[in-house]
């Protein structure tokens, strides 16, 4: 099995709480969107005040990154800046799926795409760039591959939101690795180009008379706090990613669509026998997948 990872020279104790912590707050960020539609927003304003609020905390993020010219460069690169611009159009549609479903009684199935990612980053390297997958990948490939098709049963149609989520979060990190740009940049960039449609749909919803922001301060700050909890997980990411080996990203990955998945248990979601099972077939890939990446970085340690 190859993974491709450089292992950092340790795993600090502040490193491993701060990659827990992202991994929390990104699986918590379900119960915000239910809440923001508990409060009367539709997914589509969650969506667009999730963009809009998202380009000032990642402009921010630029700033005391010292990446300001950077990002300023990127709009004389129209290569560059048309790449951003389908990287933004893969996120954003994955993000108006996410907030959809998670409304709507899906948190279980959408829980089923964020497990299968690196699994079908996995699948996919090897089918399209020839990347070598020992018996472990193969293994939890085929065990993950059964669990989507007792998915499949227990939903009684075709799990399209958890491939759809799994294939816009492959197809958004394909992109990313091929940008010229450094992480902060890139996210202000996707999030500049989504905040315009974002901002003028929120106005002309305030104009209609409808939608939640500006109708009273608490509904306001709801709203708000989806800019945070969008970027803060992704900066607290960039912070660990270079601090943490591989093999330990392989588990905290997996944390938050845990929590998804308990959050849709929370709120009355149903679990079938068959569900159940499926569930645990997933969750055996997954474990596999965890595994593979601790051999392999155990490899690489006794290596140097």
């Amino acid at each position: 099995m190859s993974l491709e990872a450089a292992a950092p020279e340790g795993s600090s104790r502040q490193a491993l709480i701060a990659g827990v912590v992202c991994y929390l707050l990104w699986g918590a960020t379900p119960a915000l969107f239910i809440a923001m539609g508990k409060a009367g927003a539709s997914p589509l304003e969650i969506l667009a005040q999730r963009a809009m609020w998202s380009a000032p905390w990642a402009f921010f993020l630029v700033l005391i990154t010292g990446q300001g010219a950077q990002a300023l460069a990127v709009f004389r690169r129209p290569k560059l800046l048309a790449m951003l611009a389908l990287s933004a159009l893969m996120i954003g549609s994955g993000w108006a799926v996410y907030v959809w479903a998670v409304n709507n009684g899906r948190n279980l199935e959408s829980s089923v795409g964020y497990y299968i990612t690196p699994l079908l980053n996995m699948a996919v390297g090897a089918l399209i760039f020839r990347e070598r997958i020992g018996r472990i990948g193969v293994l939890a490939i085929g065990l993950a591959s059964v669990g989507v098709l007792l998915q499949a049963l227990a939903l009684g149609h075709f799990p399209a939101i958890a491939l759809f989520l799994a294939g816009t979060f492959w197809g958004y990190g394909l992109i990313r690795r091929h940008v010229d740009a450094e992480a902060q940049t890139g996210l202000f960039i996707e999030c500049l180009l989504m905040a315009g449609p974002g901002l003028a749909y929120v106005i002309w919803l305030y104009h209609s008379g409808g939608g939640v922001f500006g109708h009273g301060l608490g509904r306001s700050l709801l709203m708000m706090a989806a800019g945070p909890a969008t970027v803060a997980p992704l900066a607290v990411f960039a912070w660990t990613t270079r601090r943490l080996p591989f093999s330990t990203f392989g588990f905290l990955q997996f944390l938050s669509p845990t929590i998804g998945f308990l959050v849709g248990l929370a709120n009355g979601e149903r679990l079938t026998t068959t569900g159940m099972v499926s569930f645990l077939f997933i969750w055996g890939g997954a474990a596999t997948f965890v595994f593979g990446a601790w051999r392999a970085s155990r490899r690489l340690q006794s290596a140097e």
